[in-house]
């Protein structure tokens, strides 16, 4: 917990407000976005909840720029993954399936980016103003030119539909993220009736299929 005094500066708020956000990440290496609370949260860093409430208006507030956060930390690592997991001489099929392969691949280890893109529409761009709605979104697009312009890189097949092939890949990321982390219940009942296990998914296996489908449906939709 951290101890405050009065913010008299600039400098001074951006402090509480980094210290706010980097609470508030390692919360959700503890636990799932359904958990984090403004109380705790206040208790951790040391603020009543009016204070933290001065610097973001919601608990959906913090967590969208930490979603931007860690998108944008993922965005800037996946030129060096791609360079190094995609054959550039290989024929389109083959390099379609090793861009869906980096990409789920380098998704399994980022636990809170796939919980928060999960958690998005639903969630976190609810209870927020239409001025941090329209602030996040715009982030967001630009995180999804960068990603376009890097899959339109590696497999100029795609023409232009790479943005709309990007945002159906963003989809499919928090789609597959919450349906491989099934319930207590559900993985009770998979264990209890083996017939059921084929709805049990592996995240990168079954993430790196669906996009395997959409980008090769993407290409033979732009190559008509």
């Amino acid at each position: 917990m951290t101890n405050f005094q009065r913010a008299r500066s600039e400098e001074q708020r951006e402090v509480r407000r980094r210290a706010i956000l980097d609470t508030t990440a390692a919360m959700l290496e503890e636990m799932p976005i359904g958990e984090v609370s403004l109380n705790e949260l206040s208790r951790r860093v040391g603020l009543a909840k009016s204070n933290v409430l001065r610097y973001f208006e919601s608990r959906e507030a913090i967590l969208l720029e930490l979603l931007d956060r860690a998108w944008r930390q993922w965005v800037a690592d996946l030129p060096a993954l791609v360079r190094a997991g995609i054959d550039e001489d290989a024929p389109v099929h083959r390099r379609a399936e090793q861009f869906a392969a980096v990409i789920a691949g380098s998704l399994a280890q980022r636990r809170v980016l796939c919980d928060l893109l999960s958690a998005q529409a639903g969630v976190l761009e609810h209870n927020v103003s239409p001025q941090v709605a329209a602030r996040y979104k715009r982030a967001a697009v630009a995180n999804v030119a960068d990603i376009a312009a890097l899959a339109q890189q590696h497999l100029p097949e795609l023409g232009d539909s790479a943005p709309q092939l990007t945002a159906a890949m963003l989809m499919a990321i928090g789609a597959v993220w919450t349906h491989a982390r099934p319930s207590a219940a559900m993985l009770a009942a998979y264990e209890a009736d083996p017939s059921l296990a084929a709805f049990k998914l592996d995240f990168v296996t079954a993430l790196r299929e669906m996009l395997a489908t959409l980008i090769a449906g993407t290409i033979v939709r732009a190559s008509a």
